[in-house]
């Protein structure tokens, strides 16, 4: 057993897709697309969020979005309601997306006329943050209910995201949440993260997400 030479491998399982998505990432800024990755937990209310979100900035850009869903199209519908472009990706149960699948959907999407585009990424809050998707930017929605204490438990998450949004702030006073501590617990994980209170039912809050949106977009179609 002594002279047995051992070589230890180190190389990640994620830098093919690592070098995929800087890639697509690349190709993205040159069509001049501004590619938002939206995450969080299933019922936070992200398609809520979204609806809202492009109410208020489908007058100003060409929007497009991917629903990514393990099955249905529920969501999708109700995207195109809204008068923008919309697909539905199915990930054939698989939970999260990575560089080359989001780069099939913007295929099928299209970026010729799209100044900013979404991906509504599978409602969990442990396998989409382990994979790049190749976009300009991460966000993710931390809903009340769920709990003030949730960057401690899914750190990556909560790394990995350019901004978070604290979503369902009317229902504060029935839930034990203390937004100051899930702030501090956020930045405990990433100093540098944006973080926007918002009621995407009422409305509150929206507008500042809208400003660093549309901030973040004209710096990428410039």
């Amino acid at each position: 057993m002594g002279n047995i030479r051992v070589v230890e491998v180190k190389r990640s399982i994620f830098e093919d897709n690592d070098q995929d998505a800087q890639k697509l990432r690349n190709e993205l800024k040159e069509s001049k697309t501004f590619l938002l990755n939206l995450m969080s937990s299933p019922g936070s209310g992200k398609t809520t969020t979204l609806t809202r979100t492009i109410e208020l900035l489908k007058d100003k850009y060409r929007i497009g979005v991917m629903e990514a869903d393990i099955d249905s199209d529920v969501d999708a519908i109700k995207i195109a309601e809204t008068g923008v472009k919309s697909i539905q990706l199915h990930t054939g149960g698989m939970c999260h997306l990575d560089a080359d699948m989001t780069r099939q959907g913007i295929k099928e999407l299209g970026v010729e006329d799209i100044d900013f585009a979404v991906l509504e990424n599978v409602g969990n809050l442990v396998c989409p943050a382990e994979f790049d998707t190749g976009s300009t930017k991460n966000a993710m929605i931390l809903s009340v209910p769920e709990g003030h204490d949730k960057p401690l438990k899914y750190p990556l998450m909560f790394s990995i995201c350019d901004v978070v949004l604290i979503n369902k702030i009317d229902v504060m006073p029935y839930f034990d949440f203390d937004l100051e501590k899930c702030k501090e617990n956020i930045h405990m994980r990433n100093p540098k993260a944006k973080i926007i209170p918002i009621c995407a039912k009422t409305g509150e809050g929206m507008e500042e997400w809208a400003k660093w949106l549309s901030e973040n977009i004209e710096e990428s179609i410039r």
